[in-house]
């Protein structure tokens, strides 16, 4: 007995250490992650202003060109300014509709204003809407830009100058085309249109009125000045992101991106592709993307740069430049490129993939390594919300599907657990017959698996054929913003937050928020669909029969409890996925058992249980 007592100490000591480490190093910095991002959310909220009058014609900037590949220098004031001043401090075009809504900067020509009008930051309907790019002068810029480089060219157009607009406002149906003339008489038209959805088109064109042939240089770029607050989890990506030709998807971490080496000399680094044909570059998060998407038939150089400012924000930036042209005088050239500034929508994205023909753009969304199973789960998933209504009953029905798919395999896996219990006996007493030979001991075992035609290993392929089914479905529930806001029944109003109950507040009927318990806030955050999935999967361990070894048999004691409260802090949607997974497992375990001729344990282990905790202690 002291032996026993020795090593249940150790197995709750270990469960207990996995515990509290998963807490320490994952649940409780996910939390101040996520506290974090909601406020730097709440900072840029959306307040609307009226745009400035467009600029008289003949207005202009500085001289000094953007270079692709670099980032552009930026008039940067003393202090950071309020979004709502940033946006008064130039004239600009509104944006409206019914997606998105913002405006142009018309200093700089910049798509520096796009809020998303669909989203918001809780499932509030009165929170603030889901801003994606703003201003220079806010205290996160993030915005797309396009423009001309070239040499011998005179004054280009850059971040300071002021173009002329032929509208005030840009809808669907309704381009807006902004014009500026430099002194060697290059007139530059820039006319941009959207859909209703979140794609930008815009259309670069530049007219020679000069003496002299100029050479021109086309680029478009997406920039983010500051490192965002990350989930940090590690399937999801956040970060640059793109498709370059035959270079296929190139995704890069922001601090992997610092970690390059330099590109251009003084405190830029990065990563550049030289000309490819085909794709995109930009920068995601987890549900929202800016990216530029230059002409899909030409060769193009793409790059990711990161860059170390004047003060201790970084730039990070994608940028797409084309290839040289000469424009002879009385000439005029023309680029399209395009920019796609929204939500994630799966289908608003394939759409976008197939109309513009634009190389694996669906990979902006992240469907992971099982691409093949992922993304088909989803459209299964996406078929039951549209029949249903609600993303919860989806879930089931797929996990009913999954379980129908894999029930030969699962047959197959617990027949073969059933013969191994039938020898079960047999394998003991070699163990014992053999216990200071494990050669012979090994043997034995061998020779009475031939005899019964058993495969110790049978069982266990069917399980790892599921596994990249079953990651797949984690994957979908985790990074589709489809779940995002999504309501199940009662207090699930949010099938991609954790369940916002606890235990420790008797599921609200005490009046105190367990979550703001400093450090161990996550940790009381135990709601009711944890709690059910902990049980169902007390259960399942139940239908076996219990381990001879004590200390196995104390860690699959605490497991349930391990998991329940590990758990706690997913999405509510994978937990109610894991819960009734759970107990179709329990189901169609029994039934199996049942049909082998095997003793279901279920019972009589339960009842072991709460006899032994019914009983008293003994000396």
């Amino acid at each position: 007995m002291r032996e026993d007592n020795r090593n249940l100490i150790v197995a709750i000591a270990l469960s207990l250490a996995v515990l509290l480490g998963w807490q320490y190093f994952f649940a409780t910095p996910q939390a101040e992650r996520q506290r974090q991002a909601a406020q730097q959310a709440q900072s840029t909220q959306v307040n609307p202003t009226a745009p400035n009058p467009p600029p008289s014609p003949g207005q202009a900037g500085g001289a000094s060109p953007t270079v692709p590949g670099t980032v552009p220098s930026t008039p940067a004031g003393p202090t950071v300014q309020t979004r709502e001043a940033a946006l008064a401090s130039s004239p600009r075009v509104t944006i409206d509709t019914p997606a998105i809504f913002g405006s142009i900067n018309l200093r700089g020509g910049r798509i520096d204003d796009v809020a998303l009008k669909n989203y918001r930051e809780t499932v509030d309907p009165k929170s603030p809407n889901i801003v994606l790019l703003s201003p220079t002068g806010t205290q996160n810029p993030y915005y797309a830009e396009f423009g001309w480089v070239g040499a011998q060219a005179g004054s280009l157009p850059n971040q300071n100058t002021v173009w002329t607009a032929d509208k005030t406002s840009l809808t669907p149906g309704s381009p807006v085309t902004l014009t500026w003339q430099n002194e060697q008489g290059l007139v530059f038209r820039r006319t941009i249109s959207v859909d209703d959805k979140f794609m930008f088109t815009v259309k670069d064109a530049v007219e020679n009125r000069g003496s002299a042939p100029v050479t021109l240089q086309s680029y478009s770029l997406v920039s983010r000045h500051g490192r965002p607050v990350t989930l940090g989890y590690y399937v999801l990506h956040e970060g640059m992101i793109g498709v370059l030709g035959d270079e296929g998807l190139q995704e890069i971490t922001y601090a992997n991106l610092d970690k390059e080496e330099p590109i251009a000399g003084g405190n830029t680094v990065g990563q550049i592709w030289n000309s490819v044909t085909g794709g995109f570059l930009g920068i995601t998060d987890k549900y929202w993307a800016a990216a530029v998407i230059p002409d899909q038939t030409q060769p193009f150089q793409g790059s990711f740069t990161s860059q170390q400012g004047q003060t201790t924000d970084r730039t990070y930036q994608a940028t797409i430049a084309g290839a040289s042209q000469t424009l002879q005088p009385g000439a005029t050239t023309e680029v399209t490129q395009r920019l796609f500034a929204g939500a994630k929508e799966v289908a608003t994205v394939d759409a976008y993939h197939e109309t513009y023909g634009i190389k694996n753009f669906d990979l902006l969304i992240d469907w992971g390594w099982f691409y093949f199973i992922t993304k088909p789960l989803f459209k299964v998933l996406d078929f039951f919300f549209r029949l249903f209504g609600n993303f919860g009953i989806a879930i089931l029905l797929v996990t009913v599907l999954l379980k129908i798919l894999f029930f030969p395999l699962a047959n197959k896996s617990y027949a073969s657990m059933a013969k191994m219990k039938a020898v079960q006996p047999e394998m003991t007493s070699i163990r014992e017959r053999y216990a200071d030979d494990k050669m012979k001991q090994q043997q034995a075992l061998m020779e009475l698996y031939r005899k019964e035609k058993i495969n110790p290993v049978a069982g266990c392929w069917p399980v790892l054929i599921q596994i990249p089914v079953f990651f797949a479905l984690y994957k979908v529930l985790f990074v589709t913003i489809e779940m995002r806001h999504a309501p199940f029944f009662g207090w699930i109003r949010d099938l991609a937050a954790p369940d916002p109950t606890s235990i420790f507040n008797l599921f609200g009927l005490l009046p105190y928020n367990p979550g703001a318990v400093p450090v161990l806030g996550p940790f009381l955050m135990l709601g009711v669909w944890p709690i059910i999935m902990g049980i169902t999967m007390w259960l399942q361990m139940k239908m076996n029969p219990e381990p001879p070894d004590p200390v196995q048999k104390q860690v699959f004691a605490w497991m349930p409890v391990i998991f329940t409260f590990m758990l706690g802090s997913f999405p509510a949607g994978l937990v109610i996925y894991w819960a009734w997974n759970n107990l179709l497992s329990v189901t169609q375990q029994a039934f199996i058992m049942k049909r082998n001729g095997v003793k279901i344990e279920l019972f009589d282990n339960l009842r072991k249980t709460f006899s032994r905790k019914a009983s008293p202690a003994k000396s």
